[in-house]
């Protein structure tokens, strides 16, 4: 197993660890700090491993990240789809 591929396994392994805690916040600080630890790390493994298992990872953090974007996705939705006048 590359350096690369052994980091994107303790990042999920430590997500799925924080969305086990209660909270009260909803997780959204853990996500925060989730996305930016995990966006270099899936940098990394599309560097060291390639496309094919980047988009693996990709695919997998996003599965574990998915309320963020899925805001994200309506933001961009209600950002393109206002008038450019208003």
């Amino acid at each position: 197993m590359t350096p690369s591929l052994a980091l994107a396994a303790i990042w999920a392994v430590a997500a799925n660890v924080i969305a086990m805690l209660p909270s009260r916040r909803n997780h959204w600080p853990a996500a925060y700090g989730l996305i930016a630890v995990g966006v270099p790390i899936i940098v990394y493994v599309f560097w060291e491993n390639g496309a094919l298992i980047g988009a693996a990872v990709l695919l997998a953090a996003a599965s574990i990240l998915r309320w963020p974007l899925r805001y994200l996705w309506r933001w961009a939705r209600a950002r393109l789809a206002r008038p450019r006048g208003e």
